[in-house]
């Protein structure tokens, strides 16, 4: 069922019982007019009669037979009319029905004659009563033509109703039609932002969704190209290595065996890395959930990532907190959290010379938490540190494969944090700012 006729058809029923509801008011009061008029008119005859009795030159009752009131002159517009004198005897009638109207009882009053009902009243005046009645029949045909009557403007109103109610919801639907003959017009591989002017503030919201789901849909394409690229840019040249070694040590024997062995693992576990790392940060920038139910405070979060690095490599980071640092809880996935800040520990570690320490400061800063990782490296050029968060981007002394602050990065922007390098002679620090939990509990 289309929406043009779901709407017309649950409008339209309440508009037909409305005009229903209303037409029978109207038309049951008509009704009760009618049979008022009707018995006013029957009251009106009555005392016109009486008026024609005053007029006689002598009473009616005393007249002989001969000089009775003809029918004729009682005749009223189809009723029937009788005078009567008190004793109940018939001085003049305008029927010629056998059986006369009954007139013992003053006023309004129903009764049957001859197998007919007839609607009477009865006015007594001077030394008479005079009786007019009407037939039921004729009152309830001239109630039906009146009806009929009026009841054809209420119907043909009703369908003029229906009618401009089906254009007038054709006309409202027009502009949601040409949202959908713009989305039929566009070609199947189109992400452009949808364009349809004219639409009502109704449909306003459904377009900004409508191209924001493009913009998501051209967001998350663009990240599985770029995911294939990168795997196989990167992951190319560790496969043509492990594959070399291997041959060299299918082709020799003894300690060069061995040792084409041993590069082969490396580039199997560099290879290893990097997938994880890829996966990693498709995950993080397709807005996959790493809610995992867990609340971890600053300090849990800081001594996460340091038993991450390794038992060796936990040794060289001198950990420094803040006072409050375990009352505080980030407003970030504990996952994402120890994985962002790891990757910052694993960069400063593979930049460090020799045993020298790694430092990581846990400050409070208003309402984000200040993790500062500082390493005792040659550090970097100025003008390089604008690509250390580029995918595969290496510095000369780099052993990794380029995409650990590529992620931190990414998770900074899922988060809502924020990262800022300074490279000096002494070493890189790197300051990763994350905002707190705005109801830890």
């Amino acid at each position: 069922m289309t929406l043009r006729l779901r709407l017309t058809l649950i409008l339209g029923t309440a508009f037909i019982v409305i005009w229903v509801l209303a037409a029978a008011w109207m038309l049951r009061d008509l009704r009760m007019q009618m049979m008022f008029s009707l018995d006013q008119r029957l009251v009106a005859s009555a005392r016109m009669v009486a008026g024609l009795v005053d007029q006689l030159p002598q009473p009616l009752s005393s007249k002989g037979e001969g000089t009775r009131l003809s029918a004729d002159q009682l005749s009223v517009d189809g009723m029937a009319c009788q005078v009567s004198s008190l004793r109940g005897e018939i001085l003049a009638r305008s029927h010629n029905n056998e059986q006369p109207l009954d007139d013992q009882r003053s006023g309004f009053h129903d009764q049957t004659i001859d197998g007919a009902r007839w609607r009477s009243f009865t006015y007594a005046h001077g030394d008479v009563r005079i009786t007019t009645a009407d037939r039921h029949q004729e009152r309830e045909a001239l109630n039906r033509s009146i009806l009929l009557a009026a009841s054809a403007p209420v119907l043909m109103a009703l369908l003029g109703s229906l009618g401009l109610l089906w254009m007038g919801v054709g006309k409202g639907l027009a502009p949601l039609n040409r949202m959908r003959d713009a989305l039929r017009r566009r070609s199947p591989d189109s992400l452009e932002p949808l364009q349809v002017r004219g639409l009502p503030s109704e449909l306003q919201p459904l377009l900004e969704t409508q191209n924001q789901l493009f913009l998501r849909i051209g967001q998350t394409i663009e990240r599985e190209r770029r995911l294939t690229d990168d795997a196989a840019h990167e992951l190319r040249s560790p496969l043509t290595a492990i594959k070399t070694h291997l041959q060299v040590a299918r082709m020799t024997d003894g300690e060069v065996r061995e040792q084409a062995l041993e590069h082969a693992e490396q580039g199997a576990d560099r290879l290893h890395r990097t997938l994880e790392q890829l996966l990693l940060l498709a995950r993080v920038e397709g807005r996959l959930s790493f809610e995992d139910g867990l609340q971890c405070n600053a300090e849990q979060i800081a001594r996460q990532a340091i038993q991450d690095t390794g038992v060796d490599n936990a040794r060289r980071i001198d950990l420094q907190l803040a006072p409050g640092a375990a009352q505080v809880y980030l407003g970030m996935p504990t996952p994402l959290a120890v994985t962002a800040l790891r990757n910052l520990l694993d960069n400063a570690l593979r930049h460090t010379r020799g045993s020298e320490p790694v430092e990581l400061a846990v400050q409070m800063d208003q309402d984000r938490v200040a993790f500062l990782v500082r390493d005792h490296g040659p550090g970097i050029p100025e003008q390089d540190i604008e690509h250390l968060t580029e995918r595969f981007w290496r510095h000369s002394q780099s052993g990794g494969c380029g995409l650990g602050l590529a992620i931190v990065q990414a998770i900074v922007q899922r988060c809502a944090g924020s990262l800022r390098f300074d490279s000096r002679s002494d070493g890189l620090r790197v300051l990763l700012h994350i905002p707190l939990r705005a109801n830890p509990a």
